[in-house]
């Protein structure tokens, strides 16, 4: 039997899920040179994982289909996470992280800001900070634009540089295949390759946001009015996002096709998980070098728990299948 006292606390865990824009409008370039967005976000039931083992100083170790195009570890966003969060608290007790990078990087997807994000919620754990603490959503803000959103993974509006956030949002369950066609496109190459004007006064969004449907034929409806703003920009440099967005659109069951984010990952909408599964199955198939997986987007995200599908040793049917996770307690 092991004995925990001696062995130190048990390691923590948290899923760092996938950020997707369902839209995505540029309101103009700001005097700063950042742009002015106003997106709407949903979390998707894929996700990295992160691990975190009490400790005396940062330290981060990282695995996965990814972890080679995560870039050098001390410039990682779980480790800048863990020291905006140190600089803010005064003997903040620390330790070494374990990330499992299942996510594809500088794909539209926002997965180092979900991973910093969910070394901030490990880290409020181990310290038992409140998730309210205002020394969070600093050390958040101070990541990155992403950042702030992912620190509580729910659906909702995002607009500025990422600094103004609606309340969540309660999105219907939305089946999705999500494809990344094995291409890195930096968010930086993107907006340089972007023509935007001017933002308005102090590179304002809306001052509301659009009310959403929650019934789900009626919000596939509503995204289809809207689009992302970035795509004709991301397209010219990697067309292949073109060919994936034609694909996607030619399935059967599928409702709506867009990029996320500043790509090169899209996402299609479908009318059924079997239908999405379907067509992740179909795409594998002709696609075997992209990144394809079936998901859902919106409803419950779980935080705690994390599969990781794209593993060596997982089945070629178990690759097809996402299983849904339970909901973890607050």
């Amino acid at each position: 039997m092991v004995d925990r006292s001696a062995a130190g606390p048990a390691p923590v865990v948290e899923f760092a899920p996938a950020k997707v824009n369902l839209t995505l409008a540029v309101r103009g370039r700001r005097e700063d040179g950042y742009h002015a967005l106003e997106s709407l976000v949903a979390f998707a039931a894929v996700g990295d994982r992160l691990v975190l083992q009490a400790g005396p100083t940062p330290a981060l170790s990282i695995e996965g289909r990814f972890a080679g195009a995560a870039g050098p570890v001390e410039d990682n966003l779980v480790l800048r996470a863990a020291r905006a969060l140190a600089a803010r608290v005064e003997g903040l007790k620390l330790g070494t992280f374990a990330l499992t990078k299942c996510l594809p990087v500088a794909a539209g997807l926002g997965g180092g800001s979900a991973d910093a994000a969910a070394a901030l919620r490990l880290l409020a754990r181990l310290n038992g900070l409140d998730r309210n603490d205002p020394r969070l959503r600093a050390a958040a803000a101070a990541c990155g634009a992403d950042v702030p959103v992912c620190l509580s993974p729910c659906s909702r509006w995002m607009g500025g540089t990422g600094d103004v956030l609606s309340q969540p949002i309660a999105l219907p369950v939305l089946p999705a295949v999500l494809v990344n066609p094995a291409v890195a496109l930096p968010t930086r190459d993107v907006f340089a390759a972007l023509e935007a004007g001017p933002a308005g006064a102090d590179g304002a969004v809306s001052p509301a946001f659009p009310t959403v449907p929650s019934d789900n034929r009626e919000l596939v409806a509503f995204l289809a009015k809207s689009g992302n703003d970035l795509e004709p920009a991301a397209v010219a440099l990697a067309p292949v996002i073109a060919d994936v967005l034609a694909r996607l659109r030619a399935f059967e069951g599928v409702r709506l096709a867009r990029m996320s984010g500043s790509g090169a990952t899209c996402f299609g909408l479908f009318e059924s998980e079997d239908a999405a599964e379907r067509a992740a199955c179909a795409l594998r198939a002709e696609r075997p070098r992209w990144w394809i997986r079936a998901t859902t987007l919106g409803g419950a995200v779980p935080l705690r728990e994390a599969e990781d599908l794209s593993a060596p040793g997982a089945s070629a049917r178990a690759r097809c299948k996402t299983r849904r996770l339970p909901s973890s307690p607050p």
